[in-house]
């Protein structure tokens, strides 16, 4: 039991961890373009060997 004294900060920890990071990808900009990478996998490129 006592385990838990330490595996529920820890969850809460991670938790944490992750809602800033998804934060700061959020204000970065890393989710403003989403379409644009899905059509370059689509496009050749003309100098290509």
């Amino acid at each position: 039991m006592t385990i838990l004294l330490y595996l529920i900060p820890l969850a809460l920890l991670m938790g944490l961890i992750g809602l800033v990071s998804f934060i700061w990808a959020l204000k970065s900009g890393q989710y403003n373009d989403l379409d644009g990478a899905a059509q370059r996998i689509l496009i050749d490129d003309e100098n290509a060997p």
